[in-house]
């Protein structure tokens, strides 16, 4: 699975306008239904031509820009599938699917961007976070959500304390020798002066833990080059002894208090997720929590500041003023916003050139470095499909 990104969904976002077709498909991952999956991505994609049609193309040209999508319905790639759900975009420069542990509605939609309000799930109301595993002879850096967790493979992270600083095995048990390139070693990481012995069996503990701390800056500096511009939490796992050291050397804002103690290496993937997802949620259902909270104040003192109204809401988001939003997964509000009379058109039922407009404000507060909670209808408030809390 190739879990989505805040980095990714921007990249489609970010594409000049033309005719884009975002479809979500539910998939059956076991039993005789698997059979129905083909089925199902046939009936859209006939779904997504005549919405191409309507919107103006010749059939040849709709036909032309859905030729991968075609391509794609093969037995094997039915085979691979493991996930709850599939989305796929589909535009003349951009063509990528991604198999998510998400559980879409049906949903065909074809405008001049991508429709990507269904992803957001994954961000924050699944919870989207890395888990650091921490040892002197081993690191490693995961990725994950509620459902999974993967390795990430990270540039220039040394993996022991040996390979970060240079120590030479060959030096007396007990003792490690430091080489520089000074002493004849290339490597990068390494500072301390060639020929120094200390380790935990020398008089001078205080220098081994010295060097640990200096390993783990080594691996903060690297992270941060990883990490930068993410908002997920990040949570440790190693023995107990290590985890206060790192917290010394880290500078990553949003490292989780809570820690996940013990010998990393006689864990499975599977259970480091389990303990990792349990320190995460309580995070994301409080900070979600913290947003319900501050709009309902808000939204109450009169100032301006909150809003449960569609068309304000659209505008804000088109201009930047959307700091942080509640929307309603599985819903559409059909419309349009004229950026040049600054006018939103909402409509009953959808006309062809709409959009959502639940979509182009949560493509546009994401775009603009605002948060977006994508959740069930009943969470947001006032039975509105949306609300927002303005910068100003």
């Amino acid at each position: 699975m190739d879990l989505i990104s805040t980095e990714k969904i921007k990249t489609l976002l970010e594409q000049p306008k033309q005719n884009s077709v975002s479809i979500y498909m539910p998939m059956q991952i076991a039993g005789p239904e698997v059979r129905q999956n083909a089925i199902r991505f046939k009936n859209l994609i006939k779904e997504a031509e005549a919405r191409l049609i309507d919107g103006g193309l010749e059939q040849n040209e709709a036909m032309e820009l859905l030729v991968k999508a075609h391509q794609l319905d093969q037995p094997p790639f039915w085979e691979e599938r493991g996930e709850q759900g599939l989305a796929i975009f589909i535009s003349k420069d951009i063509f990528q699917y991604y198999s998510l542990p998400l559980d879409f509605e049906e949903l065909v939609v074809v405008t001049d961007r991508f429709h990507i309000k269904p992803l957001l799930q994954i961000l924050n109301g699944n919870g989207r976070f890395y888990l650091l595993t921490l040892s002197q002879k081993d690191v490693r850096l995961f990725e994950g959500t509620r459902y999974t967790v993967k390795e990430v493979e990270v540039e220039n992270l040394p993996n022991s304390l040996d390979e970060a600083l240079g120590y030479d095995d060959t030096a007396k048990e007990g003792e490690f020798r430091i080489a520089t390139s000074n002493g004849g070693t290339s490597n990068p990481f390494s500072q301390s002066q060639p020929g120094t012995f200390h380790g935990q069996g020398s008089p001078d503990r205080n220098e081994h833990q010295k060097d640990i701390l200096q390993f783990f800056q080594i691996i903060d500096g690297v992270l941060q080059e990883k990490l930068r511009n993410q908002q997920a939490p990040l949570v440790l796992a190693g023995v107990e002894y290590l985890l206060p050291v790192y917290r010394e050397a880290n500078t990553y804002k949003h490292l989780m208090a809570e820690s996940i103690t013990g010998n990393t290496k006689i864990e499975s993937a599977q259970e480091l997720h389990h303990q990792a997802w349990s320190i995460v949620e309580a995070n994301f259902k409080k900070s979600q929590q913290e947003v319900v909270e501050l709009f309902h104040e808000l939204f109450g003192s009169g100032s301006g500041k909150a809003s449960n109204n569609i068309k304000e809401i659209t505008s804000a988001a088109y201009y930047q003023r959307v700091d942080s939003l509640l929307v309603a997964v599985g819903e559409q509000r059909w419309g349009l916003f004229d950026p040049t009379s600054e006018t939103v058109y909402l409509h009953q039922e959808e006309e062809t050139g709409d959009e959502d407009l639940l979509d182009f404000a949560a493509a546009h507060t994401l775009l603009n470095g605002g948060t977006v909670y994508a959740v069930e209808p009943e969470q947001v408030p006032y039975s509105s499909p949306i609300v927002a809390i303005f910068r100003y």
